[in-house]
């Protein structure tokens, strides 16, 4: 790897994009679908060339045995099953003795059917749903090319992939529109569905370079709807149910934020392939500033490595406004995305996140359960063991209950979380 020194190469994960921006439906909040202006004369199709030189060179990249392989869209079903067939053949010829592969895959289960999910059971493949909540909610902006909604297909997929014992995540979008009901959405997913793994996404469409699209979740909102759903599972489902939003703002009271790339100090290890091997610095920032080079003519490693790329991933630090920099939460969030770092501060400051107010009544909100959580899993204790000290009542000078030794009024019971280097 270039410039490594003979050290290993950080691992890196790479967003696969077989067919491109090509998709069988027309979700009106698709930030993907625009991409295929960037390639007005292709069949949005991966051959088989590509694909191997993915394989071969993303496990020549990791030193660590896990390797994850990502197929996204678009819609990845559209290239048809015996693609991935193929896909799993070729990572099995290339797999040391210990390599563990792990496949992930997101889709809008449209065209899902029992072949489709006895292979990601016998491969053991990891996918996620998209579902956006209850039908009126789900089908205002996930229809399909000929406007008609799409809830009761997706459900089908979710019962097939139960019924084959396929391991799934849900992921929702919020929108302006379901962010108001995050108790109904949370509910539907968890007594309805019965899907134990939930994300949520929160929907931020610029318009004109300005403003946001009316569909656009406002910063009040998201922080509302998640507020409204943690709130309901620290009651009753810790350790039942699982909200990766929570997973993720819990390493930063941990310690160890950046398990994921939003929350992480910087980026530009999660790249984006397309279908005809160009690299990409971002899912979220495919275009041609952002064209990193083509992975038939540069190794994978070399573009991920690439100064190029470090300076993308390092300006995520590097540009944070002062606001950010002297704010409390900025070891759990770092101020998220670049993609949403669009506003300016009352100082005038480019860069602050749009959602920022939303995080940190949701931070706030949720500092002491977060910190009572942390003593838990710092102690070798479980997580789920918050939900009865939460309901119990204990004195300010009485031992915190979540077995740090200290009293409860200097450990959980404080009110405020320390700032940015003290530990939570």
């Amino acid at each position: 790897m270039s410039g490594s020194g003979g050290r290993a190469p950080p691992a890196f994960h790479v967003m696969a994009k077989p067919t491109g921006a090509r998709c069988n439906l027309d979700c009106a909040y698709c930030f993907y679908r625009t991409k295929e202006g960037l390639y007005p004369e292709s069949t949005f199709q991966m051959t088989d060339a590509v694909m191997e030189a993915y394989i071969r060179q993303t496990i020549a990249g990791h030193a660590a045995p896990e390797v994850t392989f990502a197929w996204q869209g678009g819609e990845p079903t559209l290239m048809g099953l015996s693609f991935f067939r193929r896909a799993v053949a070729v990572q099995k010829k290339y797999a040391g003795p210990k390599t563990r592969i792990e496949n992930t895959f997101q889709t809008n289960g449209i065209l899902l059917d029992d072949d489709w999910c006895r292979f990601f059971r016998d491969n053991r493949f990891l996918v996620g749903l998209s579902l956006d909540g209850p039908r009126d909610l789900h089908d205002a902006y996930r229809r399909d090319r000929q406007d008609r909604g799409t809830f009761d297909r997706v459900l089908n997929a979710a019962r097939l992939l139960q019924k084959h014992r396929v391991e799934f995540n849900i992921l929702c979008a919020v929108t302006s529109t379901n962010a108001d009901h995050p108790l109904e959405v949370y509910r539907f997913f968890r007594d309805e569905l019965g899907a134990p793994y939930i994300q949520f996404i929160p929907i931020v469409e610029r318009e004109n370079g300005k403003t946001v699209t009316d569909r656009s979740v406002r910063p009040e909102q998201w922080g509302r709807f998640l507020i409204g759903v943690f709130d309901e599972w620290i009651r009753r489902d810790v350790g039942r149910t699982f909200l990766l939003n929570f997973d993720w703002a819990l390493a930063g009271w941990l310690g160890v934020a950046g398990s994921v790339c939003v929350f992480a100090p910087t980026c530009g290890l999660g790249v984006a392939l397309e279908h005809n091997g160009d690299l990409y610095s971002c899912d979220h920032f495919v275009g041609p500033d952002h064209l990193l080079g083509n992975i038939l003519t540069t190794p994978l490693s070399e573009l991920v490595a690439s100064e190029k790329q470090r300076r993308f991933g390092a300006a995520k630090r590097e540009t944070l406004p002062r606001q950010c920099r002297e704010c409390r939460f900025l070891a759990v969030c770092n101020g998220e995305c670049q993609k949403n770092r669009f506003v300016r501060t009352p100082d005038g400051e480019a860069g602050l996140n749009y959602l920022c107010d939303g995080y940190k009544a949701f931070f706030s909100h949720v500092d002491r359960p977060m910190r009572m959580i942390a003593g838990l899993l710092r102690g070798g204790r479980s997580a789920d063991e918050v939900m009865p000290m939460l309901a119990a009542k204990v004195g300010r000078n009485e031992p915190c209950p979540c077995g740090s030794g200290l009293k409860y009024k200097k450990c959980c019971g404080r009110e405020a979380a320390p700032r940015n280097g003290d530990g939570v």
